[in-house]
C-alpha cells in the first residue's frame, strides 16, 4: 500500500470561535505533520489532508470527538508522496459561495443517491419510475476539461455563484427528466440540490460523496477521464491513481 493516506471531508454545521477552533486544529495537524487545507465557516467545515495513516486517523478521531463533527465523513485515496506543500487552516464566510443565504444544508439536505444505485440507474438509462436520468456536472468548465460521466449536462461556468442562474434559464426542459447534480466531493451538491427544490424541480437528486465517492465504490462506469482536485495530484483516475504525466491538462497548456 502506498504510504501517504489524503482524506477529503466536509460537514455542514453551525460553527463559532472559529479563530480559537483555528488554533487548536492547527495545533493537531502540526503534530502529527499533516499537511493540506482546511476550510473553516460559520456553516461548517471543509478539508483536503495528507500524512501517514496513523496520523490521519489519529486526527480524525480527535476531531469526532467534538460533538460538532462526530458526523463527518471522509473519502480515501493514497498516494506515494505528500501532495501538499504545507498546512493552512483558512477562514471563509461559506464553504462554497453561492451568494443565496436562503439555501442551508444544515437544516435539511436534498435528495441524494448512492454510487451503486446511480450505476444501476445509468446502467438502465431511467430511474426505478421509468424517467429519463440526466447527470448535471456543477462544476467549473475547467474542471469538467478533465473529466465527467458520459453524456453530462454542464452550463460552462466559471464560478459556482454562476449555477442558479444557469439552472434556473434551463428549468423548463428539464423538468420530466430525472436529475442526478454531482461535483468532486459533494460540497456544491449540497447546495444546488437545495436551490433546485426551491425553485420547483421536484426530481432531482444529489450524488453521494460525489464523484470521489462513486470512484470509490464503483469505479469508472459511466464515466470518461479523470477529476481534478485542488491539490498537487492535479487529477485522479477512476482507480483513484494520481493521472499520469502524460495526461496532463496543465502541462499541455504549459507547454503549448
Amino acid at each position: 500500500m502506498k504510504p501517504i493516506l489524503n482524506i477529503a471531508a466536509y460537514l455542514f454545521v453551525s460553527l463559532d470561535k472559529l479563530e480559537e477552533l483555528r488554533s487548536h486544529m492547527l495545533q493537531e495537524c502540526n503534530e502529527r505533520h499533516l499537511k493540506g487545507t482546511i476550510l473553516l465557516t460559520g456553516e461548517g467545515i471543509n478539508l483536503f489532508l495528507a500524512g501517514a495513516e496513523l496520523e490521519m486517523r489519529g486526527f480524525l478521531k480527535w476531531l469526532r470527538s467534538d460533538p460538532r463533527f462526530a458526523a463527518i465523513e471522509a473519502k480515501e485515496s493514497w498516494s506515494d508522496e505528500q501532495p501538499f506543500k504545507k498546512m493552512l487552516i483558512k477562514l471563509k464566510s461559506e464553504i462554497i459561495r453561492m451568494n443565496h443565504p436562503s439555501i442551508q444544508p444544515e437544516k435539511g439536505r436534498a435528495n441524494f443517491i448512492a454510487p451503486q444505485k446511480l450505476k444501476e440507474w445509468l446502467d438502465r438509462g431511467t430511474d426505478d419510475l421509468g424517467r429519463p436520468v440526466v447527470m448535471l456536472d456543477t462544476r467549473n468548465a475547467f474542471e469538467i476539461d478533465y473529466g465527467t460521466f458520459e453524456n453530462a449536462l454542464h452550463f460552462n461556468i466559471e464560478k459556482f455563484t454562476e449555477f442558479p442562474e444557469a439552472i434556473t434559464k434551463h428549468k423548463e426542459e428539464l423538468l420530466d427528466k430525472t436529475i442526478v447534480s454531482f461535483c468532486t466531493g459533494g460540497i456544491r451538491c449540497e447546495k444546488s440540490g437545495l436551490y433546485m427544490r426551491e425553485i420547483g424541480m421536484e426530481h432531482t437528486y444529489q450524488l453521494e460523496g460525489g464523484i470521489l465517492k462513486y470512484f470509490e465504490e464503483v469505479g469508472a462506469a459511466h464515466y470518461e477521464g479523470s477529476c481534478f482536485v485542488f491539490d498537487e495530484r492535479e487529477a485522479l483516475e477512476p482507480s483513484l491513481d494520481i493521472i499520469p504525466p502524460e495526461h496532463s491538462i496543465r502541462k499541455k497548456i504549459q507547454t503549448g
